[in-house]
């Protein structure tokens, strides 16, 4: 019998938590089953910051790749989970203790609970050396349980620089609070939008069974 797979996506309402001053998130029926005769009709209007989402190098780079241009590959595969809840400051020092040999992509675990309708405050900020520290270790990809790999009032954008630099793609506002620590399959596909800085994903993960 095959492992569940397990829903690590913020789930979009018209409750969840936006950046300030971005686009909300909102649906709607546009057109219902009794107007059309045979079917209702929804629609949406949302940045695509909102909820779990994949930024592109373009959100950041006027010169970066946009959503379509990105390898699917990246998105699905082997990812480690990892609980770094009791720190609060996150640099290769940190990650140095964790077992990362053979991992392509991480996903942090930077919270204890999960508010997806509540846009945070502040986050635990990550050191801008992580991007050649994970590169050196031939992870791709890290996703996060917060909005943003930078502190939420950079201007700079340090660390999305930094993983650009190296090649390390961003997940973020992932759902991390109902997952053990550990190794999973995962995969988070963005929507391919044509030109696109970012794009809303479905993230899911499944344990991967040790086998003797």
């Amino acid at each position: 019998m095959s492992t569940k797979w397990i829903d690590i996506t913020q789930p979009l309402n018209n409750q969840i938590a936006h950046w300030p001053g971005d686009t909300p998130f909102s649906y709607e029926i546009s057109y219902t089953k009794a107007e059309t005769g045979s079917v209702n009709i929804g629609k949406m209007t949302t940045s695509l910051h909102t909820g779990t989402h994949v930024d592109s190098p373009f959100h950041f780079d006027d010169h970066g790749e946009t959503i379509h241009q990105l390898d699917v590959e990246i998105f699905i595969g082997k990812a480690l989970v990892i609980d770094v809840s009791s720190l609060d400051y996150i640099s290769p020092q940190q990650l140095e203790a964790y077992r990362l040999d053979g991992t392509e992509r991480v996903l942090l675990r930077t919270n204890k609970k999960s508010e997806p309708t509540l846009f945070p405050g502040k986050i635990t900020p990550l050191d801008p050396a992580l991007g050649p520290f994970l590169k050196e270790r031939g992870i791709f990809l890290l996703g996060i349980d917060v909005p943003s790999v930078d502190v939420l009032d950079s201007k700079e954008m340090e660390v999305h620089h930094s993983f650009h630099k190296n090649n390390i793609h961003i997940l973020e506002n992932i759902v991390l609070d109902h997952v053990e620590p550990g190794l999973y399959e995962m995969i988070a596909l963005p929507l391919l939008i044509e030109g696109a800085d970012g794009s809303p994903v479905r993230a899911v993960i499944r344990p991967i069974e040790e086998r003797g």
